[in-house]
């Protein structure tokens, strides 16, 4: 026996007639009839008497008619009770401009699905800056690149990011496909994040390890400009697959580096376990579960899991 059946069951008596039934519960009378007659099978009783005016319950019916109804009330307060026990509250994340172009609107739209009040505070910075956010407690969850050992973090290691040339291709005719190494680009003019950024800090790192220094003729902190900086075909930039993708439509060249260390690692760092209200616990869910779906259907350019 199924609540539907008992829904159809109360509606066709109310109303006295399977057609007006079926109209009223938007199914065709077909269909009704078959749920009424499944019913009676089960019970292996007649419920319904047709008449020349429509059908009427008969005494097993009206029987039937009014626990059903009970039950139809009982299902309904228990739907409410969960409903107003929900989870809600209140969680704020913070990212670096480059992952939230990726991750921000796939995280709020699955928010929205799985935990509707619950309400997002997304926070838009430097990596740096989160992190210390995140340390005095302005923040729940946060995407870091470096999170060292920071006491009482919950630290989840998510994936690394390619690093890519993005350049404008009628100023530096480079390679469309396959991959540049660092001594194609040792000469390239750059724009990039000033020192206190983690990107920089791997690009610098990669550099020496080399031998060289990067070509900087500009630094800027801001992801739109520096990108405007590129569409004008002033300088080129090293960016994560994650920034590409606010570049997809300026028509840029975007060529990965081949190189292991210009890599960047993606971690999802909280507030110990015990600090984290229930709504950032379900939060810090569904974004390990974004981050993962984004990477397995292609749609974060340049990212790999890591196990």
């Amino acid at each position: 026996m199924e609540l539907r059946q008992l829904r159809y069951f109360v509606r066709v008596v109310e109303l006295g007639s399977m057609g007006r039934a079926a109209r009223d519960l938007g199914v065709v009378t077909s269909a009704l009839s078959q749920q009424i007659s499944r019913l009676e099978s089960e019970l292996s009783t007649r419920l319904l008497q047709r008449t020349s005016t429509g059908v009427v319950p008969t005494a097993a019916g009206k029987a039937l008619r009014q626990e059903a109804e009970l039950v139809l009330r009982h299902a309904a307060n228990a739907a409410q009770a969960a409903q107003a026990a929900r989870l809600a509250g209140h969680v704020s994340i913070g990212m670096a401009p480059t992952t939230s172009s990726v991750l921000g609107v796939p995280l709020l739209q699955a928010m929205q699905r799985r935990y509707p009040d619950v309400r997002l505070h997304l926070v838009e910075s430097l990596s740096g800056n989160l992190s210390q956010m995140l340390g005095r407690r302005q923040l729940d969850l946060a995407v870091l690149f470096h999170a060292g050992s920071r006491q009482g973090w919950t630290l989840l290691p998510m994936l690394t990011e390619q690093l890519f040339v993005v350049a404008q291709p009628d100023r530096y005719p480079l390679p469309a496909e396959g991959g540049l190494s660092l001594n194609d680009i040792v000469n390239l003019p750059l724009v990039l994040p000033t020192g206190s950024h983690g990107l920089r800090a791997i690009i610098d790192a990669a550099f020496f390890h080399y031998g060289h220094e990067p070509n900087v003729v500009a630094e800027v902190d801001g992801l739109s400009m520096l990108m405007d900086i590129v569409q004008a075909g002033l300088a080129a930039t090293i960016q994560p697959g994650a920034a590409v993708v606010r570049a997809n439509d300026r028509k840029l060249l975007r060529i990965p580096l081949l190189h292991d260390k210009m890599v960047r690692r993606n971690i999802v760092a909280s507030l110990s376990d015990d600090q984290l209200s229930p709504a950032g616990l379900a939060a810090r869910v569904v974004l390990v579960d974004v981050m993962r779906t984004l990477v397995a259907e292609g749609r974060w350019l340049g990212a790999e899991l890591i196990d």
